[in-house]
């Protein structure tokens, strides 16, 4: 049932719905500085999410990218969240929805 829902979030897949992608601040940067491996836990993870976001303030597409990765993505951090709190935006959306 989650499985099946979970699809039916993603978006289309278009190449103009991503062209955002191409004025982001991390773009130039590693994919591996956003995203969280299963060994890193504690201070360091934390340490790693900050420093991410801190790359995501001032980007021009934080937005955007905040908005896709809403939709779309479950790991990682992007539009200066990491998954755990877009996945409290996300319940709080339904919440809000919902009324």
């Amino acid at each position: 049932m989650r499985r099946d829902r979970d699809i039916a979030r993603l978006p289309k897949p278009l190449l103009d719905a991503y062209e955002w992608q191409d004025r982001g601040r991390c773009r130039t940067l590693s994919v591996a500085a956003f995203f969280d491996f299963e060994e890193v836990r504690g201070r360091e993870r934390a340490t790693r999410s900050e420093t991410a976001k801190a790359v995501c303030r001032g980007c021009p597409v934080r937005v955007q990218c905040l908005e896709h990765a809403l939709a779309v993505e479950d790991f990682g951090v992007w539009g200066g969240t990491t998954a755990s709190e877009r996945e409290l935006l996300r319940s709080r959306r339904q919440v809000a929805d919902a009324s």
